[in-house]
């Protein structure tokens, strides 16, 4: 059988005025959803809609640019609390996390009373979540109830590990994964949200889990076994 032919969806040209640094779908189940970051400074949302049309709506970030952006998993039992009533769990909202050249990362989450995007003020306290350039942010896949994970990744040469308990108004507290020898420029949860992948400016990408204790270890480091970088097979190293 012939293999299938990719076709153009949509094409949303003309929504930044500069490079487009990160994408990111959102959860399913808020609908065909996408997000993408910027260098001038803003994410564009993209909406598909039921009459197969395309919205567009802007969260104005940070006038430096904004590097990259992830959402928030779809989970209703973080929200507990967040109701008018007590105990009663409200609906999710869209929410995003973001990391920029000003070298924070900021919550911004779509208002279920106006649609509008509002930054969730204070989230980190006062200072910079870094003290330099912000080049990725993932959202761990919600495992525990009540519990948000969020990894952050700089040209600082560190990864951050934040976590909150008790949902949207709770303040997060941060970890060092560790410092690295070179900039860090990506990073990738594991389906379980257990495992977190970083890559490296030094060519490298390493496995890192928490333990019981609460420190991260390294459990693994991905090398070229080739050696020359041109399409080697790779191994794990423990």
């Amino acid at each position: 059988s012939r293999p299938r032919e990719w076709t153009l969806l949509h094409a949303a040209r003309g929504l930044h005025d500069s490079s487009v640094n990160g994408v990111a779908f959102a959860p399913h189940e808020f609908g065909l959803i996408a997000a993408a970051a910027s260098s001038d400074g803003r994410v564009s949302v993209l909406t598909h809609n039921e009459d197969d049309t395309w919205g567009v709506e802007y969260i104005r970030d940070n006038s430096l640019g904004v590097n990259a952006v992830s959402w928030a998993p779809y989970a209703p039992f973080n929200e507990a609390g967040a109701g008018e009533g007590e105990g009663v769990a409200a609906a999710p909202q869209p929410t995003v996390v973001t990391g920029g050249c000003d070298n924070r990362i900021r919550f911004w989450t779509r208002s279920a009373q106006n649609g509008q995007w509002e930054e969730e003020p204070g989230a980190l306290g006062p200072g910079p979540a870094h003290t330099d350039w912000v080049r990725d942010v993932a959202w761990a896949p919600a495992i525990i109830p009540g519990v948000d994970v969020v990894a952050s990744c700089s040209e600082d040469k560190t990864v951050i590990v934040w976590t909150r308990t008790g949902g949207r108004g709770s303040s997060w507290e941060p970890k060092l994964l560790h410092a690295f020898e070179a900039p860090v420029w990506r990073l990738s949860w594991s389906v379980t949200g257990s495992v977190l992948a970083v890559s490296s400016g030094d060519s490298s990408v390493t496995l890192w889990k928490a333990g019981l204790d609460g420190v991260w270890r390294r459990v693994s480091h991905v090398e070229d076994v080739a050696g020359d970088g041109e399409g080697g097979s790779a191994a794990a190293q423990q």
